[in-house]
């Protein structure tokens, strides 16, 4: 589809809600698939960007009207209006992104709450009925890389101090055997930048963004969350196991954490607008696997 601009926005939206014609409209995110209307502070209106993009929104608020009654966890009540062009609406969850430097100013107690929160989010998202999840449209999740083209497309692109420490992650994940606990229905992309986090009070007021939910490896689900810190990762891998009674195998999820970065890189390597950013969440991943070695 050709791409809106700012007053078509407005004015599609205010033809579904003319009582926000006076309102103040501006760009919250211009994401892969979506863009993001911000309207008031109070409502958030997605417009996809393709085809594509237009059924997996209708999907994602097929998924959350099953999702929602089951999680304490806020996450947005979305609604889909046919257009054309389709697009989505939902009351914005109040709260800002959660990035490194955030968690890291964060007190103890702040922290832990955090955890525990994130930790329960994932433990009733686990339980969902496969099946009902299935017939609302969920599937598997987007499958990464190959480590033969990891190995093509992203070594080259590494600085050459880590490129050993990337080489030998590639074998690690290779000969890792099948998930212990299998596939199941979850988030698939508990990072920072999905989550509505008060700064103010230190506590996570919900999470959006259910697009790239699916089915996939358990272990896979704990691994976005070192991109704001592997100190919450532990906290929400303990607090997880005591909600549940799984356990989960931290090794397992540090490779999968460092491949998942190779691959990001090798999928974008020809892209300059982004190869930068993901050579340097491989360099950050070797640093920190070096320092916990």
């Amino acid at each position: 589809m050709t791409e809106l601009n700012a007053s078509e926005f407005r004015s599609l939206i205010i033809s579904v809600f003319p009582k926000l014609t006076g309102s103040a409209f501006k760009l919250a995110a211009k994401g892969w698939d979506s863009l993001a209307v911000d309207v008031d502070d109070t409502l958030i209106f997605k417009f996809p960007r393709h085809s594509g993009a237009e059924r997996a929104l209708v999907k994602e608020a097929a998924l959350l009207d099953i999702i929602r009654p089951s999680l304490s966890m806020a996450v947005p009540d979305m609604h889909i209006h046919d257009g054309p062009p389709i697009f989505s609406s939902h009351a914005k969850i109040d709260g800002e992104h959660l990035i490194a430097e955030d968690y890291d100013a964060l007190g103890e107690g702040n922290r832990q709450h955090l955890a525990d929160d994130l930790a329960r989010f994932y433990a009733e998202l686990h339980v969902l009925d496969a099946d009902r999840m299935r017939s609302a449209g969920a599937g598997p999740i987007q499958p990464w890389q190959s480590p033969e083209t990891v190995r093509e497309k992203a070594l080259p692109l590494l600085p050459p101090e880590i490129r050993s420490f990337a080489e030998a992650l590639i074998v690690d994940f290779e000969t890792l055997p099948p998930d212990p606990h299998g596939n199941i229905y979850g988030f698939f992309d508990g990072h920072g930048w999905n989550m509505a986090f008060n700064h103010a009070q230190g506590r996570l007021n919900g999470i959006y963004d259910f697009a790239d939910s699916g089915f996939g490896p358990l272990h896979q689900e704990f691994i976005y969350s070192n991109f704001i810190s592997p100190d919450l990762t532990a906290r929400i891998i303990s607090a997880y196991e005591m909600l549940t009674g799984r356990r989960l195998d931290r090794r397992r999820i540090a490779i999968l954490t460092g491949f998942h970065r190779l691959s990001e890189l090798a999928e974008l390597a020809d892209d300059p607008a982004h190869v930068g950013s993901m050579v340097q969440n491989a360099a950050s991943w070797a640093a920190i696997a070096a320092h916990a070695g």
